[in-house]
């Protein structure tokens, strides 16, 4: 394994350590809020829980662009 490979190997890693912390707090977060918000007030459940995962899939859709700049990078070697 030359420098070059080894250097790719560790960027994937960090591509894919950074671009899933990021994503998995922001869920987590979106989904305490959104809990929260239920409880206070159940007639707009519906309304906060359509909301809740469309944002959840667009948190998730950023985890798929790292894995795709992961994978991206992993050609490279």
């Amino acid at each position: 394994m030359d420098m070059t490979s080894a250097i790719i190997a560790l960027a994937v890693a960090l591509v894919m350590g950074i671009g899933t912390i990021g994503p998995a707090l922001g869920q987590g977060n979106a989904s305490a809020k959104a809990l929260e918000g239920m409880a206070r007030q159940p007639e707009v459940a519906g309304e906060i829980r359509t909301t809740l995962i469309i944002a959840l899939a667009f948190m998730e859709a950023l985890t798929i662009y790292a894995l795709l700049i992961a994978f991206m990078l992993l050609m490279r070697m």
